[in-house]
């Protein structure tokens, strides 16, 4: 279970995550600059607005790609479970964070943040999978 480089498609994405990292931070702080520097409205507003996701999107497309090419049905299945544990651990800690945003009034989550608890959650459940099957 070791993320080898002489795996094809794990060293092919690598390179697409680090490219989308890249325009994902480029797009960030270009959007940043530019708000505040210049406040723009309108459609070139909305157009820096969206630069960031994305390049999420396409770190989303680069691990659909990923696990298209991946030859390793276990590695695979893996990749998949912690997908799965990492989409229900999320839709479980928003939905209860909306509850108490609406009951007890704790601070609004901003949904920006929702893509890189997803990571994490995922990354954990991979790490635990992991360490299961060692």
């Amino acid at each position: 279970m070791n993320c080898s480089t002489n795996n094809p498609a794990k060293r092919r994405y690598m390179w697409r995550l680090a490219i989308t990292m890249a325009l994902y931070i480029a797009f960030l702080v270009l959007a940043i600059v530019i708000f505040v520097h210049y406040r723009p409205t309108g459609p070139l507003a909305w157009l820096l607005a969206v630069l960031p996701a994305l390049a999420i999107i396409l770190q989303i497309a680069a691990f659909g790609m990923y696990l298209s090419e991946e030859k390793d049905e276990f590695m695979r299945n893996l990749q998949v479970q912690a997908l799965l544990w990492g989409i229900g651990a999320t839709l479980s800690v928003t939905v209860t964070w909306g509850f108490l945003e609406n009951f007890v009034h704790l601070r609004h989550m901003d949904l920006y943040l929702v893509y890189p608890l997803y990571c994490v959650l995922s990354g954990l459940a991979l790490g635990i999978q992991h360490m299961r099957y060692k």
